[in-house]
């Protein structure tokens, strides 16, 4: 348990008005219903910069009650920079318990990270998203892309992933790999890496995304179908980490952050460091390793 701060009232509670909550939940009823679909909203200004995660706070503050317990990661973790002080901002806005532990969160918020640990129904996860129109890469005017996706008019993205693997034999975007929402909407799921990307199909979870700078949402509600882009003949594929390990415990079957050391030698450890814990914990060891080792070898039956 992180010690928490005492609620501050001075400032409504969650800092925002209560007519702007109002306003993101109604605009987060029709990105649920409409998955993959991007839905712009108005807000106020936040107490830091754009671009240092407004989207996902506004989604945070219009829906956090004081009974939820409270989680946020960046890049996997929990004490960066960006993570502790949102935490402590969310913490002295609404009083609520705040977690380092996946399991006991109710709402999570992250940065370019899905938690190792699988989340359940009764969790909601809300993504920071930089940029949220996946078009923006083939087409430039905003126009033209709200019409591509009315139209359902994606033959410029396959072309482009198409010339990719003509130049440089492989499929070269690494992270906020495109993705198909539903059968209909292509979505970028934030700059999460292509690790990540399958745990967005059929998960039990919510997933919400906001955009601060461009005043977007979107959504995946839970058990929605969500595939990466591929080609018949060029399937999409994961990191590959079989060749690595994570320096303190061994494990492979994770995300690995890349280390580098003074003397120039490189290391490996895993990404999120709530679930580096309980691995490394000796008596949770044999059940989280069994666990996400039969989640991801029954992946890698199903992608051949």
């Amino acid at each position: 348990m992180v010690e928490n701060i005492k609620f501050s009232n001075k400032y409504n509670f969650a800092f925002i008005d209560e007519s702007t909550k109002k306003e993101i939940r109604r605009k987060l009823l029709k990105a649920v219903a409409i998955p993959g679909h991007q839905v712009p909203y108005s807000s106020p200004e936040m107490p830091i910069s754009r671009g240092w995660g407004t989207g996902g706070l506004h989604i945070t503050l219009a829906l956090i009650g004081r009974s939820d317990v409270f989680k946020i990661i960046d890049q996997g973790s929990d004490a960066s920079v960006n993570a502790c002080n949102l935490r402590e901002f969310v913490n002295a806005m609404t009083g609520c318990e705040t977690t380092f532990d996946t399991s006991k969160a109710t709402l999570v918020q992250t940065r370019h990270r899905i938690t190792e640990e699988e989340l359940n129904e009764n969790q909601i996860i809300v993504f920071q998203v930089p940029l949220p129109e996946p078009l923006r890469m083939v087409e430039r005017y905003e126009y033209k892309t709200l019409q591509m996706h009315a139209e359902a008019d994606y033959s410029k993205m396959w072309v482009s992933l198409y010339e990719a693997y003509v130049r440089y034999g492989a499929i070269m975007q690494g992270s906020g790999y495109p993705v198909m929402v539903n059968g209909r909407y292509i979505m970028s799921p934030s700059p999460i890496p292509r690790w990540d990307t399958p745990n967005l199909h059929q998960a039990k979870t919510l997933f919400l995304f906001g955009a601060g700078r461009e005043k977007r949402l979107y959504a995946v509600p839970p058990y929605t179908d969500v595939e990466p882009l591929e080609f018949e003949d060029v399937n999409f594929e994961i990191e590959d980490f079989s060749k690595s390990a994570c320096y303190k415990t061994g494990f492979k079957k994770a995300f690995l952050d890349e280390l580098y050391a003074d003397d120039g030698s490189q290391k490996y450890v895993i990404s999120d460091s709530n679930f580096l814990d309980k691995i490394d914990s000796e008596e949770e060891t044999h059940q989280y390793t069994n666990k996400y080792i039969d989640q991801l070898e029954a992946y890698d039956v199903e992608r051949g």
